[in-house]
C-alpha cells in the first residue's frame, strides 16, 4: 500500500513509508549546496560534517567516505564557506537522511568565522588576552561558582571530580542555557549574579563541547567583556580544541574540559598529603641531620684538653697567679726599701738644714721688737731682746753694740 493510500483502519508499514521517501529523495539527484561548515570530524571511514544556511538556520549532514576525502581540498574547517556536489541518501533500516559529498570547492571564508576574526583582532589589540591581565586562582577556594546547563554532563563532571579531589569543596551553581538565542543573555545573568557574590573564590563556565554553531555564545563580545571586567576570576570550560571560542582567551585560565577545569580550581587532597608527608620527611631528616652534626661537635669539644681535663686550666693559672704575686711581692720589697732609703736621704738632708739643728750646735736667734736680729746695730743699748735657743727661750737686755 502507497503511504498517501493509508488510514487509520489500513495505516502503512514503516519500511513502505521509508521504501517510499528513499525512492523520493534519490530522484533529487546531487544537486550543488552552498554554506558554511559548522563542524568537521575526521575519521578513519570518512569525515563527518554539518553545513549550515548561510542566512538561515538550517543545517544539513554530510558524510564524505575516505575514498572521496582524498580528492577533496585539505584546509576544510569549521568556518569555511564552501559548496559541495551532495547526493541525498535515506536509509530504510535506521530512518536517517545523509548527504554524501563527492565533491567540494572553497568559496572564502564564511562570514560567522571572518566576524570571529575581527573580533580577535579587536580584542587581541586592547590588550584583552595579555596573560599580564590574568588574575591567578586561589590555592583553595572556599566557594566555587559555576555557570553552566541544568542537569547537564559537565555539571556533573565538575561537581563530581571537585569533590573527588578535596570533598570539602563548597560550589554554588547557577543554570544558565549553553546555546542558542538565549545563550549569551543566561550566561550574562549569571556571572553578574557570582560576580556580586564576595563569598565567591573563582567562577567557572562550563560546557560538554559542541560544534562551531553551537559555540558562538561564548565568542559574543558582550560576553567577553563582562568576564575581562569581572572582579571575581573566571575559568572557561567550554570543552573543545578543534574550535576554541573566543571565551578561552579572555578568561584567567582555560581548562580544556569541564573535567579539567575540576582539576584547575582545587587541589588533589591525596596529592597535599603527599607533599605533607614528603615535606616532614626531608624535615625530620634535617633536624636528624643537625643533632648528628652538633653531636659531632660537642664530641669534638669534649675531647679538647681544656674539657677533658678542667681542672688542668685552673693549674696553669694558679701557676701564673703564684708567679706574678711572687714579682708583685719582690717589686714591692724593692720599691719600699728603695723608698726607705730616699724618706732617710731626704730626712737627714732636711734635718741639716733645720733651723732646730743650727740651734743644737749652739747657736741662738735674737728678735728685737720681733724682728730677727741680723745686724748688731739694731740691738742698741738697753734694747729689750728674746734669745730662743736648742732647749727654749729666755729674755735679755742689750748692752749695745761691742768695740771691736
Amino acid at each position: 500500500m502507497h503511504p498517501r493510500d493509508s488510514s487509520p483502519d489500513q495505516p502503512c508499514s514503516v519500511a513502505a513509508l521509508g521504501t517510499v521517501v528513499r525512492d523520493y529523495v534519490a530522484k533529487l539527484g546531487s544537486p550543488w549546496i552552498e554554506g558554511e561548515v559548522t563542524e568537521w570530524n575526521v575519521r578513519n571511514v570518512g569525515t563527518f560534517a554539518r553545513l549550515r544556511d548561510l542566512e538561515g538556520d538550517a543545517v544539513i549532514s554530510l558524510t564524505i567516505w575516505s575514498r572521496v576525502r582524498d580528492r577533496l581540498p585539505k584546509d576544510i574547517k569549521p568556518g569555511d564557506h564552501i559548496i559541495v556536489c551532495a547526493k541525498p541518501e535515506y536509509r530504510v533500516k535506521s530512518g536517517d537522511l545523509s548527504y554524501n559529498v563527492s565533491s567540494a570547492r572553497h568559496v572564502g571564508l564564511g562570514d560567522l568565522l571572518e566576524n570571529l576574526e575581527r573580533l580577535r583582532s579587536k580584542l587581541r589589540a586592547e590588550g584583552l588576552f595579555d596573560p599580564e591581565r590574568k588574575r591567578r586562582l586561589p590555592f583553595l577556594p572556599h566557594l566555587v561558582g559555576l555557570i553552566t546547563a541544568k542537569n547537564s554532563d559537565a555539571e556533573k563532571d565538575v561537581l563530581r571530580n571537585a569533590e573527588l579531589r578535596w570533598p570539602h569543596v563548597n560550589f554554588r551553581v547557577e543554570h544558565a542555557t549553553v546555546q542558542g538565542d538565549q545563550c549569551v543573555p543566561t550566561v550574562l545573568a549569571a556571572l553578574r549574579k557570582l560576580d556580586d557574590d564576595p563569598a565567591v573564590d573563582v567562577i567557572v563556565i562550563a560546557r560538554g563541547g559542541g560544534d562551531f554553531q553551537d559555540l558562538l555564545g561564548f565568542s559574543d563580545e558582550r560576553l567577553l567583556r563582562a568576564v575581562a571586567e569581572a572582579r571575581t576570576p573566571v575559568v572557561s570550560a567550554i570543552g573543545h580544541d578543534a574550535d576554541r571560542p573566543l571565551l578561552d582567551d579572555v578568561a584567567d585560565l582555560r581548562a580544556s574540559t569541564p573535567t579539567d577545569a575540576a582539576k584547575r580550581i582545587v587541589p588533589d587532597v591525596a596529592e597535599q598529603l603527599a607533599i605533607v608527608r614528603q615535606v616532614r620527611g626531608r624535615l625530620a631528616a634535617r633536624v636528624a641531620q643537625r643533632l648528628q652534626h652538633e653531636s659531632v661537635h660537642l664530641e669534638q669539644l669534649r675531647s679538647r684538653p681544656v674539657l677533658r681535663q678542667p681542672e688542668r686550666m685552673l693549674h696553669d693559672r694558679a701557676a701564673s697567679i703564684e708567679q706574678h704575686i711572687s714579682r708583685g711581692r719582690a717589686a714591692t720589697t724593692r720599691a719600699l726599701a728603695r723608698g726607705t732609703t730616699d724618706v732617710a736621704e731626704l730626712r737627714a738632708g732636711l734635718r741639716a738644714l733645720s733651723p732646730q739643728h743650727t740651734l743644737d750646735r749652739g747657736y741662738a736667734i735674737v728678735e728685737v721688737a720681733g724682728e730677727i736680729v741680723r745686724d748688731a746695730a739694731s740691738a742698741p743699748k738697753g734694747a729689750k731682746a728674746r734669745v730662743t735657743v736648742a732647749r727654749g727661750r729666755f729674755a735679755a737686755t742689750s748692752l749695745g753694740e761691742e768695740e771691736q
